[in-house]
């Protein structure tokens, strides 16, 4: 039930990031008053359809621009999403996300990696702060302008949403692709293959948006919690998680995307969410005191 309620929100989600239909009917971008606001999720700002603004490609704007000002507005947002949800954001309000998670459910030979691919968590801080922070900020143009290198070289989900669409519904565009379309290009489709046997690759390893929320997931609002003295350490929500965390020993892993399917498979239910906790704390406030009573 909770799987079908998660897949609602996704796809309700990206939905209503992509709403404008106008775009994908004459091949341009939205630019009114709403681009003015960002989305929790990577979403392509120009993406046919998209209202709001990408998180990552604002930061290296205004990273990369010439009256470089610290942006308090796009740094609160993130903290605030981060600090609300962590990395339910990247679970349930990323369409990119749902596309990889579409993508492998078709059938094929999958691969749940080992231990041993965990170094290769760490490549999405790396790209943070190199392609989306470093790189926009001193990788400077004659006049002192940064470049949104992230968006500009790798973000397949920019690719996909964006540079796909409008090249596919603008005859001139089409005309224009050069070797950096091919490039990105190029890193779709294996992203995209990689999707089809690995759980959301893209996520895993190179999402800059990712690798920000990861870091509240322990301090987060919304997070899970172990119950001690349900808990038989039966290893079910290690075999079924399909990011490879062990889910009764760090239940907040900044690796979790609070998916849910580890509360689902506990045969004790000694996994709880913080909402649900604080409702049957209630609940059991009200029953000691009718008892008192």
């Amino acid at each position: 039930m909770g799987k079908c309620k998660r897949k609602f929100v996704q796809i309700l989600s990206t939905i209503s990031y992509n709403g404008y239909l106008k775009g994908f009917i004459n091949g341009t971008i939205y630019k009114g008053d709403f681009k003015k606001i960002c989305v929790p999720g990577l979403n392509c700002y120009s993406c046919p359809g998209a209202f709001g603004s990408c998180p990552i490609g604002s930061l290296q704007a205004i990273i990369g621009d010439l009256k470089y000002k610290f942006s308090y507005y796009i740094v609160g947002f993130l903290m605030l999403m981060g600090l609300l949800l962590g990395r339910a954001i990247c679970g349930f309000l990323c369409p990119f996300g749902l596309i990889q998670e579409i993508i492998y459910k078709i059938p094929f030979n999958k691969i749940k990696l080992n231990k041993k691919f965990n170094p290769l968590k760490y490549i999405k801080y790396l790209i943070l702060l190199v392609f989306v922070i470093i790189f926009p900020m001193f990788w400077t143009n004659s006049i002192g302008m940064g470049s949104p290198t992230f968006c500009k070289y790798i973000c397949p989900a920019g690719t996909l949403e964006g540079a796909v669409p409008l090249t596919f519904i603008n005859a001139s565009l089409r005309t224009a692709v050069g070797l950096l379309f091919k490039l990105k290009f190029t890193i779709l489709i294996i992203l995209l293959f990689l999707s089809l046997i690995i759980f959301r690759p893209f996520c895993r390893f190179i999402c800059p948006l990712g690798a920000i929320y990861s870091l509240f997931n322990p301090i987060s609002i919304y997070k899970f919690k172990i119950d001690k003295f349900k808990c038989t350490k039966c290893n079910a929500c290690s075999k079924i998680c399909k990011l490879n965390i062990e889910v009764y020993k760090t239940p907040n892993n900044l690796e979790c995307i609070r998916c849910g399917q580890c509360i689902d498979s506990c045969p004790e239910k000694a996994i709880s969410t913080s909402l649900s906790s604080k409702k049957y704390n209630l609940k059991t406030n009200f029953i000691k005191k009718v008892i008192h009573k």
